[in-house]
């Protein structure tokens, strides 16, 4: 890995309609927040249905194949800070507004599926600690409270997510730590940890569970699309995405060990907040209330993450035209993106009627899939593009070997999730179309009469240069 140079100026940032506000440790907080947010919480349950007791292993196989995508991000992020992310690079590789705006539909459908399950989570076994109340309206009226605090400012967004990526993060201290004592006092079955499903081979279960599993490390991705907004770019993401997932990876693998040695997994399967049922079943004396509200801040969090994500792609996306421009529009004062917000919230709203979680979880690995695969494809293919800015390059090997891993995970979806993904893929082919055509026709609207006979306008003289630079804008 290295940081290819050129003459730009070290301190040079580019110019952007939005505030940069994110430092490197709100970054690092974003991402990891984001990670641990998305999945562990609620999917360990799913996970223990595919591998049995081993748990841990198609975690860290996630974590393996998760950093080889990371590495390309880390490239195409540097090389390109403009939000739209993945898009932005498809655009640049392709030269196909078609394949551009798929691979960037596929990554705002896939954050919204994402912020559905999340939703439902949130609704489930964890809140229904504390009140009994419909999954369906609580999941839509969370999304609600989402909403208006990403409206509210991306600061005041970080701000909120620091916080609850220490709760969270605490919450899974929690349950290391309760296993660990209720081990040392002889509870707990060891063996448990190479356990796997009678008639299933283990790499086949690993392979399986490592689909799934790989939902609880996509969190990484959404930070692409916040570049306009981080300080210093070029330093300060590749610390922040790769030192996230490290730590995310760590944390995850422990817990599933502690998960196994603790519970069976016929258990955890019965559980929609397995975590809240090891727990309990070490006997501490820490209430079940207070480790669900721990639970409920850490899917809040991903959620929170998840839609600043959606609706900042689908901000970078009418900046580029693929999406109606009247997304793009920004508050005056908060200088957020409120009609992609609104409008991203609602269609998230709608998802969570699907209900099934697992459903929602592999459809989001499954569009992101295709996303990753684009990504990888274009950190090779735009070697050839020289930029006037240093930004990290990651080993040629990564994003081959990334392809490769894409293409393993994609055969082993089930034939529901490639319908579902297939319905929203078509449903983007749709908007794209009549995107191209309502902008056909403003075109042509507002195309100027053709001068009368004999007569000609006079030239307007070309704007130099220079006086771009004196705004700031060259």
């Amino acid at each position: 890995m290295s940081s290819d140079t050129a003459s730009a100026p070290r301190g040079a940032e580019a110019p952007t309609k939005l505030r940069r506000a994110i430092t490197g440790p709100l970054l690092f907080a974003f991402i990891l927040g984001d990670v641990l947010g998305a999945g562990i919480y609620a999917l360990m349950g799913v996970l223990s249905e595919e591998v049995g007791g081993m748990l841990w292993a198609p975690l860290l196989l996630a974590l393996l194949l998760a950093l080889l995508t990371a590495g390309s991000y880390a490239e195409l992020v540097t090389k390109y800070p403009r939000a739209g992310g993945a898009s932005v690079f498809a655009e640049r590789a392709f030269r196909s507004p078609v394949v551009s705006f798929l691979v960037g539909f596929s990554m705002l459908a896939a954050g919204m599926t994402s912020a559905a399950g999340l939703a439902i989570a949130f609704a489930g076994d964890y809140f229904g600690t504390f009140f009994d109340l419909p999954a369906t309206p609580v999941a839509i009226v969370f999304l609600a409270i989402v909403a208006a605090l990403n409206a509210r400012g991306i600061r005041e967004s970080l701000g909120a997510n620091l916080v609850m990526t220490a709760i969270e993060l605490s919450g899974l201290v929690i349950v290391i730590a309760v296993v660990g004592v209720f081990v040392a006092g002889g509870g707990g079955d060891v063996s448990r940890l190479t356990a796997s499903p009678d008639g299933t081979p283990v790499a086949l279960a690993v392979l399986g569970g490592a689909v799934i599993a790989y939902y609880s490390f996509v969190g990484f991705e959404t930070s692409a699309n916040m570049i306009e907004e981080v300080k210093d770019p070029r330093r300060t993401y590749p610390r922040a995405l790769f030192g996230a997932l490290f730590t995310a990876g760590a944390v995850y693998v422990l817990v599933g060990i502690a998960s196994s040695i603790t519970l069976p997994a016929s258990d955890l399967q019965e559980s929609s907040g397995p975590l809240l049922a090891v727990v309990e079943a070490t006997g501490a004396s820490i209430p079940s209330w207070l480790f669900s509200l721990i639970a409920l801040i850490a899917v809040a969090n991903g959620a929170l993450l998840t839609m600043i994500m959606v609706s900042r792609l689908t901000y970078g996306m009418a900046e580029q035209s693929p999406l109606p421009a009247v997304l793009g529009r920004v508050l005056p004062h908060r200088k957020t993106p409120w009609v992609a917000i609104l409008t991203t919230t609602l269609v998230a709203m709608g998802l969570t009627l699907v209900g099934d979680l697992a459903t929602l979880a592999e459809t989001v690995v499954l569009l992101l899939l295709f996303v990753f695969l684009s990504v990888n494809i274009s950190v090779l293919v735009l070697r050839r593009d020289r930029v006037e800015h240093d930004h990290f390059r990651i080993w040629t090997v990564v994003p081959v070997l990334g392809i490769a891993s894409c293409i393993l995970l994609l055969t082993q979806q089930r034939p529901v999730v490639w319908l579902f993904g297939a319905i929203l893929l078509a449903v983007g082919v749709v908007l794209f179309l009549l995107a191209r055509w309502a902008r056909g026709r403003s075109d042509r609207h507002n195309a100027p009469a053709p001068a009368p006979a004999g007569h000609t306008t006079p030239a307007t003289p070309a704007i130099p240069d220079t006086q771009e630079d004196t705004h700031g804008h060259a």
